[in-house]
């Protein structure tokens, strides 16, 4: 490894940790107000957030190992961002059956934190997006798509507060950042057979 390699190598260690410490600090928040006002947008969201920290902590761990093994984490990632996509249908279907409207400041409130910490993440994750393959994918793919969701959960908060007072806006959000986490999952699953296959 070159001393550019090793620089890079480092700051990209230094960047998984601090956006790995970011997300679960805010998932404790995210989480605590989507029990509190019964949303399932930020439960959904909330989820991610851990699923996020539990993505970067891997790969802070596994930078060390080879390419082989690298792609192999990566395809478990891939599986590991299946989980609140799984976790808002189960949440979506008890809203369903009790649609009561979440508090729309609160829900709009807490999607604008959540958005300034995924777009300071996807900046920090931006420049390292093609370093080390499959694993980097990953941690930029979910700071990207859940920047987008976070859009989504402020708009509904809105939505709910001044045109339409239903649990059907949140409920919307919810299910759409279910199918993100299943795109981003299929994309980093392709990046990390590629790469597998690309090993001797």
């Amino acid at each position: 490894m070159t001393e550019a390699e090793g620089a890079a190598h480092a700051g990209l260690r230094r960047t998984v940790l601090v956006v790995a410490l970011a997300n679960l600090a805010y998932f404790c928040v995210e989480f605590a107000v989507a029990l509190a006002i019964g949303s399932v947008s930020l439960f959904a969201d909330s989820v991610d957030f851990l699923e996020d920290a539990s993505v970067n902590l891997l790969i802070f761990v596994a930078l060390a190992w080879s390419a082989r093994a690298r792609a192999k984490v990566g395809m478990a990632l891939a599986l590991i961002l299946l989980i609140p996509g799984l976790a808002t249908l189960w949440t979506a279907w008890d809203k369903f059956l009790d649609p009561v409207a979440p508090q729309p400041l609160a829900l709009s409130l807490t999607g604008l934190g959540a958005l300034a910490v995924n777009l300071t993440c996807a900046f920090l994750l931006a420049r390292y997006r093609d370093h080390r393959g499959s694993l980097t994918k990953a941690a930029f793919l979910s700071a990207r798509n859940d920047a987008f969701a976070n859009v989504a959960i402020i708009a509904a908060g809105a939505v709910t507060d001044f045109l339409w007072h239903s649990a059907w806006p949140d409920l919307i959000v919810g299910l759409a950042i279910a199918a993100l986490n299943l795109d981003a999952a299929r994309e980093v699953w392709e990046a990390a057979r590629e790469e597998h296959r690309a090993q001797p």
